[in-house]
């Protein structure tokens, strides 16, 4: 048998790090991978670094004056350093994205490298006698491996979304095809072919571009100001059937519209005020739908008044799927709040703009 080439070695020995598909496979899944810009994704890498230097001062400090010490120092060398190399990730993440997976693990290897070494030069710069009997080579390496165990961390974060973000598309069609609006629709349109076919035909018009956005692939996220239009619709095709019983107000500030979501979030939570606040009452009520932007980021409340009696509640799929969906999109940038109280149900969503 011949012997296999360097590459073939390499990837063989790099395929711990997982089998995301390169460049000519799905362009958008490496970008994710690199996308270290979110503040979720700085704290917890800056956490684990700072967790490994201080087990690893462990086995070097006597005493823990001496592992105080000797972390603070180490520290001084890891958070600039660590600052740099996510800086550079961020920046380069579209060039690392399209490399292999040999060529990409060596490249963050080395940005690693470059960034300790810078980290560990400042350190020196100012005076910290107590690293010149450590010398360049420590830092170096520590700082490559420190990369490597982050690009298998971030590798990881993006193998694992690829399943919880199918599972919540699936749920997400679901809850949206469902036979009983269908049929509503089309009666509602069927009742209104004689006497305002004009009125018929938008019905039939916002029905068709519902189910066009739901069972087109229609990207990773849309804006805010597409969701309301969508949202719109439906509500629409919910006025000609409860007439007078449903009551809606749009609060809409245009500097909100650009802010990024994933596709199809808007319209479960106003499907689901109208079944839970409107359906079930026998007067009726009214859904609010407010979009603001406070504090550089964009604000959407969502909120609809509940019948007298206490009706059966929801198993909240819905809930939970929109939840999950900021949560795969935004990590912690983005907030989801939902509450009942006397004035009925609330849901408020606060994305980056």
């Amino acid at each position: 048998m011949s012997p296999s080439p360097p590459d073939d070695l390499a990837s063989t020995f790099l395929s711990g790090f997982g089998t995301l598909p390169g460049p000519e496979v799905g362009a958008e899944r490496p970008a994710v991978m690199f996308d270290v810009c979110h503040v979720g994704v700085v704290l917890r890498a800056m956490l684990f670094a700072h967790a490994v230097l201080a087990i690893g001062v462990l086995f070097t400090a006597p005493t823990f004056d001496a592992w105080a010490l000797s972390f603070a120092l180490g520290a001084g060398i890891v958070t600039p350093a660590m600052l740099a190399w996510l800086i550079a990730a961020c920046a380069l993440k579209a060039l690392l994205a399209r490399l292999s997976i040999v060529p990409q693990a060596v490249a963050v290897g080395l940005l690693g490298a470059a960034c300790a070494m810078g980290g560990w030069l400042l350190a020196s710069r100012v005076g910290v006698h107590e690293l010149d009997d450590i010398g360049p080579l420590a830092p170096l390496l520590a700082g490559a491996a420190l990369a490597l165990l982050i690009l298998q961390w971030l590798r990881m974060r993006a193998l694992a979304r690829t399943p919880a973000d199918t599972a919540a598309k699936l749920a997400e069609l679901q809850s949206r095809i469902r036979p009983h609006f269908l049929f509503n629709t089309l009666n509602s349109a069927l009742a209104l072919v004689r006497h305002d076919p004009q009125r018929a035909e938008a019905v039939l018009e916002d029905l068709a571009e519902l189910f066009r956005v739901a069972l087109t692939e229609v990207g990773e996220s849309v804006t805010l100001h597409e969701e309301v239009e969508l949202a719109q619709r439906y509500l629409a095709i919910e006025q000609i059937r409860f007439g007078d019983r449903l009551a809606v107000t749009w609060e809409l500030e245009p500097a909100a519209g650009s802010a990024r979501m994933p596709p199809l979030l808007l319209q479960p939570l106003v499907e689901n005020a109208v079944r839970h606040g409107i359906e079930t009452a026998d007067g009726g009520g009214t859904i609010r739908v407010r979009t603001r932007v406070k504090g550089g980021r964009a604000v959407i409340s969502i909120a609809n008044s509940l019948p007298a009696s206490a009706a059966r509640p929801g198993l909240g799929m819905a809930l939970n799927n929109v939840q999950e969906r900021l949560r795969l999109m935004h990590d912690v940038n983005a907030q989801f709040e939902s509450r009942r109280d006397a004035d009925g149900f609330h849901v408020q969503i606060v994305v980056p703009l």
